[in-house]
């Protein structure tokens, strides 16, 4: 297990894809942040009130806002790892090294855990990247308003700090996805389609009605949002969440079924 794993840390760090999806990441939570703390700001002072003109009808009062601006890596920017896990196992089909792995360790369950576990630390220092833009983006330009940043608040730490944990989940759930579509342009485009696009609308349009109201909490951004505590969804009214310790177990449970698909379909036929 042991070289195995050094083995799969190697193959990452030989690559730009982690540090360079973290530098991405960084820069653009950061930009978005910058626009979001202030949109909200403006549109506050506009309105005279707490009104923010979000889809949800909501309010928000400063620490909100803060704390909106402070998840945007969660609710915004989980493809970052999602793509950073999935790419740990579709570079290998990619550039057809896959064969010489399987040779050197036939083990394939083996070799999914050690992807799942070589990952973590990248995903880590790609999470903390993501998070620190928008702090860095979204306290900035609330201090320069002279607004409130309650980055003194141990509640506001620990959602920045949860934020980290729910993105590093993602990464988990790429590898598994990744272990499921091995093609790598296919399994980037939809996962960028999918958190994109349908979740959001998915969240959207099963809030509306009582009876699939519940199922929206289960989707995994909602999932990545309850580990945090708090996302720009929740503060417009338009969702609600899970507990973090269950946010914790829905995502770790769509890495498990994802990976136990790919052990059973990609990685159990003959790889050549």
């Amino acid at each position: 297990m042991t070289a195995a794993l050094r083995t799969e840390i190697r193959k990452i760090t030989t690559t730009r894809a982690w540090w360079v999806n973290g530098a991405v990441m960084f820069a653009y939570m950061l930009v978005l942040a910058m626009i979001m703390a202030a949109s909200f700001v403006l549109s506050i002072r506009s309105e005279g009130s707490a009104s923010t003109g979000l889809p949800g009808g909501a309010t928000l009062d400063p620490e909100s806002v803060a704390s909106s601006v402070y998840t945007l890596a969660v609710a915004l920017g989980y493809i970052f790892p999602a793509v950073l896990g999935a790419l740990v196992v579709t570079s290998e089909f990619r550039h057809r090294t896959i064969t010489p792995t399987l040779l050197a360790e036939p083990r394939r369950s083996l070799v999914l855990t050690s992807k799942l576990l070589a990952v973590i630390p990248f995903a880590i220092l790609v999470s903390i990247a993501g998070v620190l833009g928008t702090v860095v983006g979204g306290a900035g330009t609330l201090a320069l308003m002279g607004e409130p940043t309650f980055l003194g608040d141990p509640d506001m730490v620990r959602t920045i700090g949860m934020s980290v944990v729910a993105l590093v989940l993602w990464a988990l759930v790429g590898v598994g996805f990744g272990a499921v579509l091995t093609n790598q342009v296919a399994a980037i485009v939809v996962l960028l389609v999918f958190t994109q696009f349908v979740e959001p609308l998915l969240r959207i349009l099963l809030a509306q009605f009582d009876a699939t109201e519940t199922l929206s909490k289960f989707l995994p951004g909602a999932a990545g949002e309850a580990v945090a505590g708090s996302s720009l969804y929740v503060s417009s009214g338009l969702a609600d969440l899970l507990t973090a310790w269950q946010g914790v177990l829905v995502l770790l449970g769509y890495a498990l079924v994802l990976l136990v698909i790919g052990r059973l379909t990609t990685f159990r036929r003959d790889i050549g």
